[in-house]
């Protein structure tokens, strides 16, 4: 009804009273419409613009209050005002407003009186719609702004923004945002429904302030990434969250906006604080990935006889540093492999992982063997690191003869494969932290051309798998060795983790000769 004159049904089988009703409301600035009987009104309801309907009590066909029962029933947003010469007494009127009615005016009516409650109803019901629609919009606000922060990316958060600004407001919208790599992204849709598209588009930072705004009156002309379809001007909410930080733009036309109820400047809001997060998460996410690197060998060591590969993949979903860690150095004449896995995901455990590697380093190169490494990092772990737990592999190789010695504390079994034949290298141990009696180191070698392959619990575990599930498609996926083993390394993660790795993955493989 905003922005036109309200429409008013006048329904009552009386040409005169018709016309005399039909007079009153056209002066006071109402669009009439006239209907004779009570099939005729209802043909009309919800065909034509009708925001009020005055029914005369009395008509040949149906009952005025079937009539207003039936409006009610379908059109329950249109009220309907009473008037009759005839039931005009105590009861009359008491069935009328119980069975629906809004109003009931009784014959002999003045013109004023009429007029006066028309506009009283009209008044009460144009609040309501407005209440009700305000409510409506702030239920999907509420729902946009939790999928805007759950999207996973930054594609995903504008399209859950369009998406949202098309369905809360019933009309279309565009939301324009710059990326977190500093690309402009553009998301339109035409409505409701509608599959919103992504663009690039450039993105013009004019002077925006800190906070949100509303433009109102904005020309089209300056959004032709999206075809407005005759609209004549646009209303766009700008949300900036910080000085540094772009704006965010969400455009829509004006008949989405509801006065003094500042909805697509909260939506703005909402997106542009979704994206902040999103931005400190990658940020987070890439210092995390920074340090855990640096807390892992820079260089792999060049050893005669042997191929050595390694391939490290930090968990996608995680913005916190994991606990994995492996470990290639030349000690005199063998070669030291570790491998292991701090429980946890954070910074405590990245620090755990470095402490752990450090004790790894340093009781070999006092001489130890691989079990006697592990006992000493366990009383270490005991003594200064209590409550933590860990899975170590560390094994000895001799390059020339493929002399091993190796010893596990709860760590995956390294995998061996030769000649298409694969098997794994089995030795049951507790994990670090656990006090109990640990075996002897196992021994064997590693024949020529074979290759050991150890990994972490990313590589193979998946929510929708057991742990025999995975370590079997590993066996499948590492029968055939790559001639390159950098190749080899990358294609068992590629095939066997999932696209968003939500552990790290740590493989390193050695081949002898």
């Amino acid at each position: 009804m905003e922005g036109r004159a309200a429409t008013v049904l006048v329904v009552d089988d009386s040409s005169a009273k018709r016309y005399l009703l039909v007079s009153w409301l056209g002066r006071a600035g109402f669009a009439t419409l006239e209907a004779e009987t009570g099939g005729e009104a209802l043909a009309r309801i919800g065909v034509d613009p009708i925001d009020l309907v005055v029914l005369d009590v009395r008509l040949p066909d149906l009952s005025g209050y079937e009539v207003c029962e039936r409006i009610k029933t379908d059109h329950p947003a249109t009220p309907v005002i009473h008037v009759s010469a005839h039931a005009v007494d105590a009861a009359d009127r008491t069935q009328g407003l119980t069975r629906g009615a809004d109003a009931y005016l009784a014959e002999p009516i003045e013109p004023e009186e009429l007029i006066a409650t028309v506009g009283a109803v009209l008044r009460y019901y144009q609040a309501r719609q407005r209440a009700e629609l305000l409510a409506d919009r702030l239920t999907k606000l509420a729902r946009t702004t939790l999928a805007v922060n759950s999207a996973p990316s930054f594609p995903q958060l504008m399209t859950a923004a369009a998406t949202g600004a098309a369905d809360m407001f019933g009309t279309p919208a565009v939301v324009l945002a710059e990326t977190i790599d500093g690309m402009s992204l553009a998301a339109t849709t035409s409505g409701p429904g509608a599959v919103p598209v992504l663009r690039p588009w450039p993105l013009e930072e004019d002077d925006v302030p800190i906070g949100s705004t509303l433009r109102e009156g904005v020309d089209p002309a300056e959004w032709p990434m999206h075809d407005w379809e005759g609209e004549k001007e646009l209303a766009v909410g700008v949300a900036r969250p910080r000085a540094d930080r772009p704006p965010i733009y969400v455009a829509v036309p004006p008949r989405a906006l509801v006065e003094e109820a500042p909805v697509v400047r909260q939506l703005a809001q909402a997106v542009a604080a979704a994206v902040e997060a999103q931005r400190s998460l990658h940020e987070e996410h890439r210092i995390a990935v920074t340090l855990q690197r640096s807390l892992l060998p820079r260089r792999l060591p060049q050893v005669a006889g042997l191929d050595l590969a390694v391939r490290y993949e930090p968990a996608s979903a995680q913005t916190e540093v994991g606990g994995d860690f492996y470990e290639l150095v030349m000690l005199g004449d063998e070669l030291l492999v570790a491998i292991g896995d701090v429980a946890g995901h954070s910074l405590h455990a990245a620090t755990v992982m470095a402490e752990l590697r450090h004790a790894v380093r340093a009781y070999a190169i006092e001489g130890h063997q691989p079990g006697a490494i592990l006992n000493r990092v366990d009383e270490l772990m005991r003594a200064l690191l209590p409550g933590e737990l860990a899975t170590v592999c560390v094994l000895l190789l001799h390059p020339g003869t493929g002399r091993i010695r190796l010893a596990s504390a709860g760590h995956l079994p390294p995998l061996l494969t030769r000649d298409g034949e694969v098997e794994y290298v089995q030795h049951t141990a507790p994990l670090l932290g656990v006090r109990a009696e640990r075996p002897a180191d196992l021994e064997f070698v590693l024949p020529a051309g074979a290759t050991l392959v150890f990994y972490t619990d990313g590589l193979i575990e998946r929510r929708d798998a057991t742990i025999d599930d995975g370590l079997a498609a590993l066996a499948r996926c590492a029968r055939r060795v790559d001639d390159d083993l950098d190749a080899y390394c990358q294609r068992l993660v590629v095939e066997l983790a999932p696209t968003e790795i939500h552990d790290d993955v740590a493989v390193v493989a050695v081949r002898r000769r």
